[in-house]
């Protein structure tokens, strides 16, 4: 539902229980207590998507959500806490809104589904009244110059999305690319990403080409017979390479470009392999567990933004069962800790960078049915952490909180 705001409340409750006051505590001592956290869906209104299968289901991220309070209300049983999770969706203008309202209400963690813009508009509206976490936006900027106090970041950056594809690009000695970047403004942002992505990791882009968004509707003016002529032209006379990298955020072009191309290349970036925070085929590490229980809930496949939101609200329930408050400050002190990991179906348990509030985790490497790699690669050191070779290392960042 766009545009409109919708409230589902998940709770899990089976007897009564005490809300936690506006002025939190510093320690939960009720035996009864109620974790309030809220989900906020930014709906934006986007051109249809060039294939029909990524139509965004209207219980987008939701469902995640209610998986996540499920399984915290599992240890809140044995704690005395009741977990409860408001979900809504909200044009871009009713965010700002809708979280000081939720806040008035005594909900002091907040999970942020929307763009970078709504997602700063929100962490300064509610400062350090709550903890926003967010689950969509992957703008560096919101990283290095633009960071919060109050925000950290569950979804990967584009930064780390662009170095695991890189790391793998190279470790399979494709070197030399040919990037193809859209026109709109989050895609120039992708096709930097990558050219940072080269220069860290060695490999060179021997040519970069534009394609530039005319309009028209895209799925049902772009029939496959113009495709099959149109996309060859377009990539023909291209210096030597040994894979396209795709930039396209905007879901333009880039689905045309396997099998179209002039010369026989593989595809990565927008299209062909891509990186991933969550994949419908991932099965390794106990996922298999959590795509079934989702697909009975949902009766769909999982997406990332699903993913990213039940990570976001687990966070809560580890953060919340381990400190025995809800405080924002104790939580953030506490998540930026050595001390804070969680499981996550990646092998790994994952951890926050101190210095950006990033969430460290491994990045799935897809093509359409199965997981091809997953990212840091194992040649890739690093003194603290092999997944800190992914995204803005603590030299790099320009992060002041």
């Amino acid at each position: 539902m766009r545009g409109i705001a919708k409230a589902i409340i998940c709770t899990f409750a089976l007897t009564a229980v005490a809300v936690l006051p506006a002025s939190v505590r510093p320690a939960l001592s009720a035996e009864n207590v109620l974790i309030k956290a809220a989900v906020i869906r930014v709906d934006s209104q986007k051109p249809l998507p060039i294939s029909r299968l990524d139509l965004p289901p209207d219980d987008l991220g939701f469902v995640g959500g209610q998986l996540a309070t499920a399984d915290n209300q599992t240890t809140g049983r044995f704690t005395g806490k009741t977990y409860e999770t408001v979900e809504i969706a909200v044009a871009p203008d009713q965010a700002v809104a809708e979280a000081q309202r939720l806040v008035g209400e005594g909900i002091h963690y907040i999970v942020m589904a929307g763009d970078a813009d709504s997602v700063l508009a929100v962490s300064d509206a509610v400062g350090d009244r709550a903890l926003v976490m967010n689950a969509l936006a992957a703008d560096d900027r919101l990283r290095n110059d633009d960071c919060r106090p109050n925000l950290l970041h569950v979804v990967p950056s584009r930064a780390m999305m662009t170095d695991a594809l890189a790391q793998f690009l190279v470790w399979k000695k494709w070197r030399e690319w040919v990037l193809i970047h859209g026109s709109h403004p989050e895609d120039l942002l992708l096709a930097e990403s990558y050219r940072r992505a080269a220069r860290k990791f060695g490999a060179k882009i021997v040519e970069e080409r534009i394609f530039e968004d005319t309009g028209g509707a895209r799925r049902t003016d772009s029939g496959h017979v113009q495709v099959q002529k149109q996309i060859p032209v377009f990539t023909q006379r291209m210096d030597d390479h040994d894979v396209i990298v795709a930039a396209d955020e905007a879901d333009v072009f880039a689905a045309y470009l396997p099998y179209q191309t002039w010369d026989p290349r593989p595809v990565a970036g927008s299209a062909g392999l891509r990186p991933a925070t969550f994949h419908p085929a991932l099965e390794a590490w106990g996922a298999t567990q959590f795509q079934r229980r989702f697909e009975r809930t949902a009766n769909r496949y999982t997406r990332p933004l699903d993913y990213q939101v039940w990570l976001a609200l687990r966070v809560l329930g580890e953060v919340v069962s381990r400190t025995n408050s809800y405080d924002p400050a104790v939580m953030k002190a506490f998540l930026l800790s050595p001390d804070f990991e969680l499981a996550a179906f990646k092998g790994v348990k994952v951890t926050f960078r101190p210095w950006n509030g990033q969430l460290r985790q491994p990045i799935l490497l897809t093509g359409d049915k199965v997981l091809v790699s997953v990212s840091p690669q194992q040649e890739y050191l690093h003194k603290v952490s092999r997944l800190d070779t992914l995204g803005f290392d603590e030299p790099e960042s320009s992060c002041k909180r």
